[in-house]
């Protein structure tokens, strides 16, 4: 092959890569959010449709974090920063999200719990992150998230530790809508959430 073809070769083919992995970067976000809640990955958390019949006993505490991702120019904290349930019993708690420009942004919501290995026993009936959110310029809205812990963690015993449960949230502009969101954000998030996960068995849905 001529050099000059091997040069041409060698551009296009680097110019390929690029292009992919910045397709990869933005599409990060969204795949690794799908991946997630179908595999149990992550510590990602349960959807239910039901409460469970039985209540035990035994008392966890409930914390709540909250953050937002870059470029996202919005308030967003929990209501309130803990709260305490018995295992099997019907919790709600309350974030708050104000937008802090003067356009619409609509954004969705990562979630997780830790300990990781909680996340198939946290099950949430309703959220905020079941779906997207749009805020207009200098809008604020209270958002519920009903939840509880399912009584299986119970026949477990290497669940027998668990004391404290924390439920994350991350709120990200979704990324179809955002013309601000650069390539280091997205892969940001998604090389962080790979460094804090591990994996866990994929299981059905709690349906009480």
């Amino acid at each position: 092959m001529r050099k000059e073809n091997r040069i041409r070769v060698t551009a296009l083919s680097s110019f390929l890569v690029v292009f992919i992995m910045i397709g990869a970067a933005y599409a990060a976000v969204p795949l690794y959010k799908l991946f997630c809640q179908v595999t149990g990955f992550a510590g990602t958390t349960q959807k239910a449709n039901s409460l469970p019949i039985d209540i035990s006993d035994r008392v966890i505490r409930v914390q709540f974090d909250a953050n937002v991702g870059k470029g996202l120019s919005w308030d967003f904290s929990p209501a309130q920063r803990e709260v305490s349930i018995k295992i099997g019993e019907e919790g709600i708690a309350f974030y708050t999200a104000k937008n802090l420009t003067n356009k619409h942004i609509k954004g969705s919501a990562v979630f997780n719990v830790t300990p990781p290995k909680a996340g198939y026993y946290f099950s949430k009936i309703d959220c905020f992150c079941f779906q997207e959110q749009t805020l207009a310029p200098g809008e604020e809205v209270r958002m519920p998230v009903t939840f509880f812990i399912n009584p299986e963690i119970i026949e477990e015993p290497d669940m027998d530790d668990i004391k404290i449960i924390t439920l994350s949230y991350t709120f990200f502009e979704q990324i179809e809508d955002n013309q601000d969101l650069t390539e280091d954000s997205s892969v940001d998030l998604f090389n962080n959430m790979l460094l804090k996960s591990y994996v866990s068995m994929k299981k059905e849905p709690y349906n009480g």
